[in-house]
Parts: C-alpha cells; structure tokens; sequence
C-alpha cells in the first residue's frame, strides 16, 4: 500500500509519517515545501526503497501535478492520500484582505481538492482507495479571529462530504479527521493579518481586545488538550486501516463534545452559550474598559509605541 501525506515534516504529518514507518511495511510518499524537506533528515527519515520525499507546495498547481507523477512513476500508484498540509490566519473579518483570503483558501481547500481529482482517475481504475482530510473543530464551529481559518475547513467539510457519496461506487472511501485542541506549539506558528498584527499591538484600536483575550485563551487550551500530535496520528492510521471508515472521525474530547452540541442543543442556545463563553466578551468593544491610555475618538488611534513616548 502507498500511502502519500502533505506537510508531513511537522506537527500531525510529522508524527503519522513515523507511526505509518513502524506499522505494516508501506510505501510512502512524504511532502513538504522545498524549504522543509531538511526537516525529515533531522527527524531520522531519509529516503529508501520504500521512502520518497517530495517537495510539494500545496497551492501551486505544476508542484501537485509532479508530485503525483512522482508517487505513481516511483511507486506505481497512490492508494491512500492523506491531506494534511494546512495554515491557519488569526484575524477577524474585517482584517482580511482578499490575498489573505486567497492564500488561507488555497493551502487548506484548494490544494487538497485538486490532489484528490489527480490520484482518482487511478483510484478508480483499480476500485478501491482511501482520501483522507485533515479538518479541525473550526470546520464544525467558528471561533472570533479565526474567520478564514474556519471558512476554509467547512469547504473542505462540505466537498469532502459530496466526494464520500461520488466515489463509493468504485470502492473508494473518505474520511474527515476532526481534531480539536491539540497539545502542540502550533498556534504559535498561526499567522496574522497585517491589520490584525496592528490591532493586536494598538490599545486603542477597536477590536485590540478580541485578540488581546483570544489568544492567550487559545494557548491555553492547547497546552491543556490532552491529545497529541502522536495520538491523532494513531487515529489516522487506524482509520487508513478500517474495513469500512466512517466520513466523519472526530479524533479529540472536544471534537466529541461540540459535535454532540451542535447536534442536539437548540442552534439559540448554542450560540448564546459559547458567546457568553468568549474570553473577556463583556468589554469587547469597550475600549475605556482596557488598561493603558486611549485616544479620543476624534483623532486618528496611537500605537503603542507613540502612547509609550517612543
């Protein structure tokens, strides 16, 4: 079995590239850009008979195309493909621009979606295969400053969950593997906006305290979690395994929790509970609630370093 993962020199991809070299004797195709590929060396994977390392930017098109040429030329087909390569912006709305947009689209929807159409036609050609997509909670619930970021997930939740049903008659099977907080540093690798970067240092400006509680909420979270980069990549291969895999495998506490939330708490409710649950949520919008000096309205806000006399 050939199994081909994206973004596989970190985090999640990283720990299922070493859990599938010690389980049953794959072949596999690891990804990564061409500025990460160092990575696996460090890690102790190097390339052998049944190892190829491939460098693949996700959001290029000629880049997802080689890659595939290169699993099935090396390995003759891609039976299992696991996109897992993801990025995630930390700003609310009203601080993306259209390249924002695009690029956060592009890496978590665009790229796994046009992987996927590439390794079909051979899927199909042999009856049997297995997609499997690396979602979030943010792709069953949206969270302040991560708009895109969720945006992106239910994309990639909604097409995947058309593919399940389109492919089924070939033998094909897809999942979606949900994670929620996960007990890694990744959050600190989370990307801002150059508005949201701006807001996050600027006391006065409107929504400084929407990032000011989120994130260190977030991180706190994540370093909470009791799930791992390691224990996902063991759901992962368990569901790479599984005779009959459902669509849908929430690998997290509080993928469970939210899921059984949203699907049986009045939708009312819901909202007003994890609303009222927001760090902080009170004095969002409040800036005289928020320490430090505040200009008046009137003029144009400060930025730190000018309220600082610097």
């Amino acid at each position: 079995m050939t199994v081909m993962v994206t973004g596989a020199s970190t985090g999640i991809g990283l720990a299922l590239a070493h859990a599938l070299l010690r389980d049953t004797p794959h072949r596999l195709v690891l990804t990564a850009r061409a500025e990460s590929l160092a990575r696996f060396g460090e890690a102790g994977i190097v390339e052998n008979e049944r190892v190829a390392l491939v460098a693949l930017d996700v959001t290029r098109h000629a880049e997802r195309q080689a890659a595939v040429a290169a699993a099935e030329a090396r390995f003759a087909a891609v039976d299992v493909l696991v996109n897992n390569a993801g990025v995630a912006y930390r700003s609310v709305l009203e601080h993306v621009t259209e390249e924002d947009f695009l690029d956060q689209m592009d890496v978590n929807y665009v790229g796994p979606v046009e992987l996927s159409r590439l390794v079909l036609p051979g899927m199909r050609a042999r009856r049997r295969g297995r997609i499997i997509n690396l979602s979030s909670v943010g792709g069953m619930m949206a969270m302040p400053t991560m708009a895109i970021y969720s945006a992106s997930k239910f994309a990639l939740e909604g097409a995947t969950e058309a593919l399940y049903y389109e492919v089924r008659p070939w033998g094909i099977h897809v999942s979606l593997i949900q994670p929620g907080f996960v007990h890694s540093e990744s959050f600190e690798h989370t990307r801002l906006t150059a508005a949201s970067e701006r807001s996050n240092a600027d006391l006065g400006e409107a929504y400084h305290a929407h990032y000011e509680h989120m994130t260190p909420f977030i991180a706190r979270l994540m370093r909470r979690a009791h799930a791992t980069p390691e224990s996902i990549a063991r759901r992962i291969v368990r569901t790479i395994h599984r005779r009959h895999p459902p669509l849908r495998v929430p690998v997290t506490i509080d993928a469970w929790v939210f899921g059984y939330l949203r699907r049986f708490m009045p939708r009312f409710l819901y909202h007003w509970l994890l609303y009222r649950s927001l760090p902080g949520v009170g004095r969002w919008g409040d800036r005289k609630a928020l320490p430090g000096p505040y200009p008046d309205p009137s003029p144009p806000a400060i930025s730190v370093e000018k309220a600082a006399g610097r």
